[in-house]
This record gives C-alpha cells, structure tokens and sequence, in this order.
C-alpha cells in the first residue's frame, strides 16, 4: 500500500521526476522545521529531495518488481534528463552528476538544484549495482540476485577480486525484448529461479565463491520469467 502511495503521488511521469512528500509546506500555521524555510517544491520542501527518494528504487526491488524499479532507476539518471535540448535547458544541470535536489514547482519545474554535493551519488551506485544487478558481497560470496525487467535479454559485469577476474554473463532464457515490448502485461524476472554456472559447472547456492588463484573465471547466470 505503500508504494501504491508513492505511484499515485509522488511519481510524476510527466515531469519525470520523484517527490519526497507532496504538497510542499508553505501557508500554514505549523512548522515542521528548516524545510518550511525553503520555496514550495525546493529541495526537501516538496521537491525532489533526491538522497531520500532513490531509497524508492531498493523498495520495488526488494518487493520484486523489476520493471518499477528500472522505471525509477532511468527517472532519476541524470542523462536522461540532458538528452534532448529541451530537457538540457530545463535541467540545467551536468548529466554525468546526480543532482541532491529537482524543483517541483512552475516556473521552474524540472530544474536541478544542488550538484555534486549530494550523497545520493552513492545510493544511487547501490541502487544500481546492489538491488537492480543484484551484485553483492558476502564473507568472499559474491551474490548473485538479479531484479531486472523482462525486456532486458542479458547483460555482463567485470569484477576483479585481488589477483583473480570474473567475467559474469546473466541471461533471461525465457523471453526476448521484442516479445516484452509487445505484451502489455507487468513481467519481472525472478531470481529466485535460476542457474548459476562457474567455469562450465553448475554450483549450488546464490553466489560464487571468490578464489585468489590469478585466473579469468567465467560465472554465467540464467534467470526464469515470473509472470505477476
């Protein structure tokens, strides 16, 4: 019901951003504190406070919804706010830098606020790399829980560990993008269901045990389709 909650208000598609709360504090007799002292829909006013909202991303990985999570994900990215020359003049901002914070209010709805001075650079890495390529490490394990939507068809990692590498290949066996773009239906992959492969042979477990032996190593992942 939560994150039913953060679709319906909190989402703006159009906008292509994500809210922290809505609406901003601004004419009222309360004070919730310093953030009534910005603008309505500056930074945690009601705007996109970017450190608190990519959080948003880990929960629909963490309730298995990929295709949300990826949705977010590319919401938030800056590139993806730079790659026309509309949105550049909009944003206003570097696209290789996350923004701390995205204005919400007309006239200048779309605007970055602060750059490089944000820790959601980092949360955004973990977003990526932790929950939506589900890349973690465990007591030298590294783990393997991938949360990716359908119409991905397969992607590579290169982890280096000490002395050994890893070429790390996962694959969705069951369904192709074009098949994806074509349904209308709301299909994650699932990785609760798949094989892992190290070096030919099928291993037990989540994860690959990390060795320092000086060789390349070759880990493949085959995830199933869930259908919700």
């Amino acid at each position: 019901l939560a994150m039913d909650s953060v679709e319906k208000y909190l989402i703006k598609h159009i906008d292509k951003m994500m809210l922290l709360f809505t609406p901003p504090f601004n004419k009222t007799a309360l004070d919730p504190g310093y953030i009534k002292g910005y603008l309505p829909g500056i930074r945690e006013n009601g705007g996109q406070y970017t450190h608190g909202v990519v959080w948003n991303i880990i929960a629909y990985a963490m309730l298995g919804n990929a295709k949300k999570a990826h949705e977010c994900f590319s919401m938030l990215n800056p590139i993806n706010h730079s790659n026309t020359r509309l949105g550049m003049h909009k944003y206003k901002l570097e696209p290789y830098v996350m923004a701390g914070d995205v204005y919400s209010e007309a006239p200048h709805t779309g605007r970055g606020g602060w750059s490089w001075y944000t820790g959601s650079a980092a949360w955004m890495y973990r977003a990526g790399i932790e929950w939506i390529l589900g890349l973690t490490l465990e007591n030298n394990i590294l783990k393997l829980n991938p949360c990716i939507p359908d119409y991905w068809d397969e992607f590579t990692i290169y982890y280096q560990h000490e002395s050994s590498s890893y070429e790390i290949t996962v694959k969705n066996k069951h369904i192709s993008s074009k098949h994806a773009q074509e349904t209308d239906t709301q299909n994650t992959v699932s990785s609760e269901r798949r094989t892992i492969e190290l070096d030919g042979e099928i291993i037990m477990g989540d994860g690959v045990p990390l060795v320092n032996d000086g060789i390349k190593h070759f880990v493949k992942v085959e995830l199933s389709t869930n259908f919700n």
